[in-house]
């Protein structure tokens, strides 16, 4: 029998451009605990020439309540065709959900009915945590050597958080990823410049630190994540830690340049202690050596405390509070969520060093509450959170919740959830979709994963 690489694999970030367009899409929903109700996940019809265009075609509820659903990812993508370990038997079919708060794995399988996948394996937290040590699993990349996840902690809820593997077949727990850890201990979110046989990690906090909301004693003495860290990727081995200082709390989204040739990145920084603002930092190969800068930095807006939640009212601003961000497959355009302000930016990287804000698109928001064309009588809650945009460039898709616990401290009121769509026009510019809102009331949707890959789903070794 011939073997043939999917057809939604590329080579290079330049073909996958041309890929045909995303026809429908997968969305984690999230339930509060409250409800008593499970999470889900839903297919959502994204063909603009469709009669169900912008409907849910299909969901399945997870076996259990509580998972709190987060950055799921495909088994396989365009990393299987890189040299050095090729798999071309594999092909993009399942979907790999953690739930971080309940440190499950589920394996989802689409092939058969893609609009409603079907739950062919669940792993367990004691089998997580017997063969990995990790738990609290957060992040799924298809790597060039198999399934990475990214888990928060150990065990116990405690340090150290890193990375562990599944087989690429039997979906088995095949233990940690790293063989020397040198100083890291926190976790977030990782990804790889593959062709400089580096991955770089972000640090968050551990399970103990975050699952209950912001903690302000640990925030205020500086005690979440503040470090870039390196690995030299064959031996998976610890190289170097980057301090970006304790006053930047959160270093979240991991986005390199998605031409392998290019040794360089961006990451997200949530809150800075010094004024409230929020940055994105861009790391980069400087004559052998790995370092970071700060390249675009976004003020805190003052606001009147009345409109504050508890956690805010004695600072008496609104921050950014960045937690999200995404890189277009041509490295040219860097898009960045203000999940606080209520504010979507489009930043110019063409020169990486030099990040020029293009636009400045405001929706929701904890002051603001800017509504959607569609409904402009409806004052949103949350703000632009997680994104994705397609392969093509041309369409990045929005929603508005963060973390259960942490909804509730910067939105007391509760989150409604929805989900937006932004264009991308031929001169460049970001436009907001005054067509697309699908309003997902008590339901609160997170992350998206496009059927034929994303701009965050894979990885490509040739330029």
């Amino acid at each position: 029998m011939l073997m043939r690489p999917d057809k939604s694999f590329y080579p290079s970030p330049r073909l996958a451009m041309q890929a045909p367009k995303e026809k429908y899409g997968y969305l984690v929903i999230i339930n509060p605990l409250e409800r008593q109700k499970p999470d889900a996940l839903v297919c959502v019809d994204l063909d603009p020439e469709s009669s169900t265009y912008g409907q849910i075609l299909g969901r399945v509820d997870m076996p259990n309540i509580g998972d709190e659903l987060h950055h799921f990812g495909w088994n396989a993508c365009s990393s299987a065709l890189c040299p050095n370990t090729p798999h071309p038997h594999v092909e993009r079919r399942y979907l790999i959900v953690p739930g971080v708060r309940s440190s499950r794995l589920y394996i989802l399988d689409t092939k058969e009915n893609p609009y409603e996948p079907k739950i062919i394996k669940t792993i367990e937290a004691d089998e997580l945590a017997n063969k990995s040590g990790y738990s609290s699993c957060h992040t799924v990349h298809c790597g060039p050597a198999g399934i990475y996840v990214s888990a928060l902690g150990n065990a116990k809820g405690d340090a150290p958080g890193g990375i562990l593997m599944l087989d690429h077949d039997s979906f088995d727990v095949l233990g940690q990823w790293e063989v020397v850890r040198g100083p890291q201990e926190f976790a977030y979110d990782f990804w790889w410049n593959l062709c400089y046989d580096v991955i770089v990690t972000s640090e968050w906090g551990t399970p103990n630190m975050i699952m209950e909301g912001v903690n302000p004693e640990i925030l205020l003495a500086g005690g979440y994540g503040h470090h870039l860290n390196f690995w030299n990727l064959p031996k998976r081995k610890h190289i170097k830690a980057i301090d970006l200082g304790s006053e930047q709390q959160m270093v979240l989204e991991i986005r390199p340049a998605h031409d392998p040739s290019k040794p360089y990145g961006f990451v997200g920084v949530v809150l800075s202690l010094k004024d409230l603002s929020s940055s994105v930092w861009m790391w980069y190969l400087d004559n052998g050596e790995w370092k970071a800068k700060k390249v675009i930095e976004i003020p805190a807006q003052p606001a009147d405390p009345d409109q504050l939640p508890p956690l805010l009212k004695d600072f008496k601003a609104v921050p950014p509070l960045i937690t999200d961000i995404n890189l277009s497959l041509d490295d040219k355009y860097l898009f960045v969520s203000c999940w606080g302000t209520g504010e979507f930016h489009q930043y110019d990287v063409s020169d990486p060093h030099n990040a020029k804000l293009m636009n400045t698109i405001k929706l929701g928001g904890i002051t603001h509450h800017a509504a959607h064309p569609s409904a402009p009588e409806i004052a949103l809650n949350g703000g632009p959170q997680m994104m994705e945009s397609s392969l093509d460039g041309k369409r990045v898709y929005v929603t508005n919740s963060l973390y259960t616990t942490w909804d509730q401290q910067f939105y007391p009121a509760g989150i409604k959830g929805w989900m937006v769509k932004f264009d991308v026009g031929d001169d460049g510019q970001l436009r907001l979709d005054p067509d697309f809102f699908i309003d997902f009331k008590d339901e609160r949707p997170h992350q998206l994963r496009l059927n034929g890959g994303d701009s965050s789903s894979d990885s490509y070794c040739y330029s």
